[in-house]
């Protein structure tokens, strides 16, 4: 397990430790789950081209360098979602899941867990992530902790659907609502912003369902940045894209991605650790940077 003192000296030179306030206080009756540790990766995009990453075949190789640079290796790694750029082309969409595999081997981490985002699943209900990555929503346990992927993005209606949502229905009837739930999932399950397709049409079940448990943390990708709301005492937190940042919530006419900066090379760009101690969670970005010597 990764020592406090090495998150902490990690967390300095990511932005800072910041508490996780879902699973903050989830021991009080269940006695402390184990300690552990584990990244979010989203949003790689792989097979993007264009003036917003001139180094867009890069950028995900810099971020399994750095995971792999890590003092201790993360339990697991997530990857929630759009591992692909879209493509109508169902072929160049198989290739690129085949070159997004061949990209994460050199990770020292071989506890990977995946996720479908819209550009990945939504053209072909998820069929082609099948083949490469497995099943697009399940649950699975960790160290005391239950973890929860979900699926909305399959469906071209931004919905989880009827059947996702009675496996929701029974799978959390399994569980002690008093227990650490983590849920991953690609789109916000809250409506963000709907006209820009940051919701999920049927979220507000699927938070229903949720709203027993008494100690729920979300993590999403979608929105490529950071950002942190509740839901009651249900927490949610997106995390930044590894191909390009995209405005702020509401701030634009479209979600369009913002322009690379040349003074400033991968700002907005990287990745997410969390970890689990003594009953309490937190949480730390670690930006994407240049090589050592290089501008980009």
């Amino acid at each position: 397990m990764m020592q406090r003192r090495d998150f902490l000296q990690l967390a300095a030179l990511g932005g800072g430790a910041v508490s996780i306030a879902g699973l903050a206080g989830c021991a009080d009756r269940m006695g402390t789950p184990d300690e552990f540790y584990f990244v979010q990766l989203s949003d790689l995009h792989w097979g993007f081209k264009g003036a917003p990453n001139p180094d867009a075949r890069g950028t995900l190789p810099k971020a399994v360098a750095a995971v792999n640079a890590l003092p201790k290796a993360p339990d697991f790694i997530v990857f929630t979602g759009d591992l692909t750029h879209t493509t109508d082309d169902p072929d160049e969409r198989r290739r690129r899941m085949a070159e997004v595999k061949q990209m994460i081997a050199p990770l020292q981490v071989k506890n990977l867990r995946f996720m479908p985002g819209e550009h990945d699943a939504s053209l072909d209900r998820g069929a082609a992530f099948k083949e490469f990555f497995g099943e697009t929503y399940y649950r699975f346990d960790h160290k005391g902790v239950h973890f929860m992927a979900l699926d909305n993005v399959s469906d071209r209606g931004t919905s989880l659907g009827a059947e996702q949502l009675d496996w929701m229905k029974t799978e959390l009837a399994k569980l002690d609502p008093e227990a650490p739930l983590v849920v991953f999932t690609h789109r916000p399950l809250f409506p963000l912003v709907p006209r820009w397709d940051w919701h999920t049409r049927d979220g507000a079940q699927a938070l229903e369902l949720l709203m027993p448990h008494r100690h729920v943390t979300v993590f999403y990708g979608h929105i490529h940045q950071e950002h942190h709301q509740m839901t009651a005492h249900i927490a949610h937190h997106s995390a930044h894209s590894l191909m390009f940042p995209l405005p702020a919530p509401g701030t634009a006419e479209k979600p369009l991605p913002l322009p690379w900066d040349e003074a400033a090379p991968y700002r907005g760009l990287g990745w997410r650790g969390i970890e689990m101690e003594r009953g309490q969670a937190s949480m730390t970005e670690y930006p994407i940077k240049a090589a050592a010597g290089t501008h980009a």
